[in-house]
């Protein structure tokens, strides 16, 4: 099977697993992987991550012209911005998951960092995840707030919107954001009851141990 080939079953196989399990729904969310020559796969507009064909995943050149497939996600200025800005990134998801959106709109969230510490796993596979602005879906300020962090963060929660994540290649971002979302949900599960968080020598034994961008 030719990497192209693999990547959009893989784009698929992931797409659906988290569709199954309530982490995105109906048509929302989008997913995109970038090829060792530079070009593109991205899950195609309007298109429920529940049901995508391998066949119609959109193929975009490297400087994000559709090349083939079916017209890709109007949230591309936000894929981009994360290839353009952090260098080694293979794969980038978007969801409107629950909790993740949840914890954007509450008014005590600190915007430097929207996750307490709550356990090392989100440290180590997201560091800081910076809290963005309300945008219209599509608008192209996503991607340039995204810009605006100079490839500082890996992971952002747009506010009212949901989380993006930027990893490697596509599991580890897949792997990443699903984190982000279960550490949303211990956060409000959690509100209000004082629990017992990392403290700040743990915190940083965590990012010694595992080269956490922090």
């Amino acid at each position: 099977m030719s990497e192209e080939a693999r990547a959009r079953e893989d784009i698929c196989r992931i797409a659906k697993s988290m569709f199954d399990r309530g982490l995105t729904c109906g048509a929302s969310g989008n997913i995109s992987v970038r090829l060792s020559d530079g070009r593109l796969l991205v899950t195609p507009t309007g298109s429920s991550m529940g049901f995508l064909d391998p066949a119609r995943i959109s193929l975009l050149s490297e400087d994000f012209r559709h090349l083939g497939g079916d017209a890709p996600t109007k949230e591309i200025p936000l894929h981009s911005a994360f290839y353009d800005t952090r260098a080694g990134t293979g794969g980038v998801v978007h969801l409107h998951s629950t909790h993740s959106v949840a914890l954007s709109m509450l008014p005590e969230v600190d915007p430097d960092n929207v996750l307490p510490t709550l356990t090392p796993y989100a440290l180590m596979r997201l560091g800081k995840v910076q809290l963005l602005p309300f945008f219209l879906p599509g608008d192209e300020g996503m991607g340039a707030a995204v810009r605006g962090l100079a490839g500082k963060r890996s992971a952002v929660l747009l506010a009212n919107h949901g989380p993006v994540v930027a990893g490697k290649d596509l599991w580890a971002a897949a792997y990443a954001i699903e984190e982000l979302e279960e550490t949303a949900r211990l956060a409000l599960l959690t509100r209000g009851m004082n629990p017992r968080a990392l403290s700040e020598e743990q915190v940083r034994d965590v990012v010694r141990a595992f080269d956490v961008d922090w």
